[in-house]
């Protein structure tokens, strides 16, 4: 097939108040030529979409959803089985609302899954995000274990990390910038920027909507990793995130904790999730995980006594019991 014929379908989720920012995404990725579709689930709008898009007047755009906020699992588990079931699709590419792709980024897409030769049902690709130091740091060459899976960890925490970050940001002051990979790879990714043959669908499924709000992502694309398939990320191909994420402006200090600070319902979530996900994934050894637990827990306990946070260090606790027992789903808002 000549990449030329390449048509790709983009799925996009929108809720609230985010025509500014769903408005320049939807504007820039139908200036793409492998755009056949942009599929944009209503999931809670608080406007008129259907009269915005009216506007847009491009017959490749469609609507689903339930016009409510049914999290992102269901969301986007809806644009992608609309986008499985359009018969003259090749591709599907998961964008958030606020997504915004550089103008070369589906051609690089395009041209780097023909230079890797991509096999439909093993070979996922990831665009670059530069406000994710992560995923800068991989494409310059650093190993995902150094992020992702790390063993027995409990929020990222492992006594047998203590002081690599450190030891990091010494290095870094001696180290010259490092160039760019052409590929790297990471076990696992966000929605946004995750770019797949359709076909994949056949193997990775759909994702659990008992992820409510968070971390279903990285449970959806892990299952390309588990079925002995690569997400590889391409650093030519970038997405810039109009919207600053929560907590990105944090200032971090020895006796303050962002769990504990920015502790809301999105919190809550993130850190049931999480937890409930690294038990699957990374937990090796049952004592190791308890004694990371358990340092962690003593470490913020102490933190919510200085800073008065006892309450939010309560709910932090049932967060990660219902993480570690499967507690999954809609929860109840006393537990924010």
């Amino acid at each position: 097939m000549s990449k030329t014929k390449y048509k790709v379908t983009i799925v996009t989720v929108t809720y609230g108040e985010r025509w500014e920012l769903l408005s320049q995404v939807i504007k820039r990725v139908l200036s793409f030529k492998f755009t056949h579709q942009v599929i944009i689930v209503d999931n809670g709008s608080l406007y008129n979409l259907q009269a915005k898009i009216d506007d847009v007047a491009d017959s490749r755009i469609i609507i689903v959803g339930e016009g409510r906020n049914t999290g992102s699992a269901i969301g986007y588990k809806i644009g992608i089985t609309h986008a499985y079931n359009a018969a003259d699709t090749d591709f599907i590419w998961l964008l958030d609302d606020d997504n915004l792709p550089a103008e070369d980024c589906l051609d690089s897409l395009i041209e780097c899954w023909d230079e890797l030769k991509g096999d439909k049902l093993k070979t996922a690709l990831y665009c670059l995000r530069p406000d994710r130091n992560t995923d800068l740091r991989i494409a310059q060459g650093d190993s995902p274990e150094n992020y992702y899976l790390i063993p027995n960890n409990i929020l990222g925490f492992s006594i047998l990390r203590l002081g690599y970050f450190q030891l990091r940001k010494i290095k870094d002051k001696f180290s010259k910038t490092k160039q760019f990979k052409k590929f790297a790879t990471m076990p696992f990714v966000p929605y946004g920027g995750f770019f797949f043959h359709k076909n994949m669908v056949d193997i990775i499924g759909y994702p659990n909507e008992s992820y409510f709000l968070y971390i279903d992502d990285a449970d959806y694309t892990y299952r390309v990793t588990l079925a002995s398939g690569k997400i590889w990320l391409i650093p030519g191909s970038r997405i810039t995130d109009i919207e600053v994420s929560q907590g990105t402006d944090y200032k971090y200090s020895n006796f303050s904790s962002i769990i504990l600070d920015l502790w809301d319902f999105r919190m809550f979530y993130r850190v049931r999730n999480l937890v409930y996900f690294n038990s699957k994934t990374s937990v090796k050894n049952a004592f190791l995980f308890k004694l990371n637990k358990s340092i962690l827990l003593n470490k913020l306990r102490i933190i919510s006594i200085i800073s008065s946070k006892q309450k939010e260090y309560k709910k932090l606790e049932v967060a990660i019991n219902d993480g570690i027992n499967g507690n999954l789903g809609q929860a109840d808002a006393d537990k924010f």
